[in-house]
């Protein structure tokens, strides 16, 4: 119990830097049928802890947590299944999808297709303003105390704002969503890794770098900073993720 209520004050924390900080630029608008609702909130509590990996889930109280009746709550399952967040077990009920070699794996080769090509995109089209490079090299700055919880939150929020930022430097709406959805599994990789007190080195630097060769519209160097940063991010998850909150599979 008191680890959910623990849990439960970091999604505050997550859910109000996320209105301050990200909601401009990475949220869509709120969601408009029941249906969307559901599966936003239900994604938001995996993603931020409030569901463990491996954790078994009743349909019933999930209806009951997010009011809604039974139906929404099943599209929301279907919908994070295919999201690789959650697995659906016929007859047994929805279990939190665990943080896998392979799930982490497929993260890191897809982030390395999409963000390459949005900063040498970001960097050929020379589109950024002043303000969002400003925007951007606050977000880069941004620090946290690894023994507070809350600011690594933040961090890991600016970091989202960050990558989500290149994207939309490129102007290409396809690139967002990408990168948007890869930031979901890179939220819920970070923030478990804060929960077990691990956090690595801040990435100010690199972005930082990134953002240099964007304005000096360098394409070949945005490009390859981009993929030198994800790889050494690689590097620090898969040194963490033997780790990483893990319960053993129900079949």
């Amino acid at each position: 119990m008191a680890k959910r209520v623990t849990q439960g004050k970091a999604y505050s924390t997550l859910s109000r830097t996320r209105s301050s900080l990200a909601q401009p630029r990475l949220i869509a608008p709120a969601p408009a049928t029941l249906s969307e609702r559901v599966y936003s909130a239900f994604k938001r509590d995996i993603v931020h802890g409030f569901f463990q990996p491996g954790e078994a889930l009743s349909e019933k109280e999930l209806a009951h947590r997010y009011r809604a009746s039974r139906t929404p709550v099943r599209e929301a399952a279907v919908r994070l299944q295919n999201d690789r967040l959650l697995r659906i077990v016929p007859n047994r009920g929805y279990f939190v999808a665990q943080i896998t070699l392979s799930i982490l794996n497929d993260i890191y080769e897809f982030r390395v297709a999409v963000e390459c090509a949005a900063a040498e995109l970001a960097a050929a089209k020379g589109a950024a303003t002043t303000e969002a490079l400003k925007e951007l090299t606050d977000l880069a700055k941004t620090r946290c105390n690894p023994d507070n919880r809350g600011s690594c939150a933040r961090f890991i929020e600016a970091d989202t704002a960050f990558h989500v930022g290149i994207a939309r430097l490129a102007r290409n709406q396809m690139l967002v969503r990408a990168v948007s959805e890869a930031r979901s599994q890179m939220e819920r990789i970070m923030l478990a890794a804060v929960d077990i007190n691990y956090f690595g080195e801040l990435p100010g630097r690199e972005h930082l770098a990134i953002l240099a060769a964007i304005r000096e519209r360098d394409t070949e160097r945005a490009r390859q900073l981009m993929h030198d940063h994800i790889m050494q991010s690689k590097d620090k998850v898969l040194g963490v993720a033997s780790i990483l909150p893990v319960r053993p599979s129900t079949r």
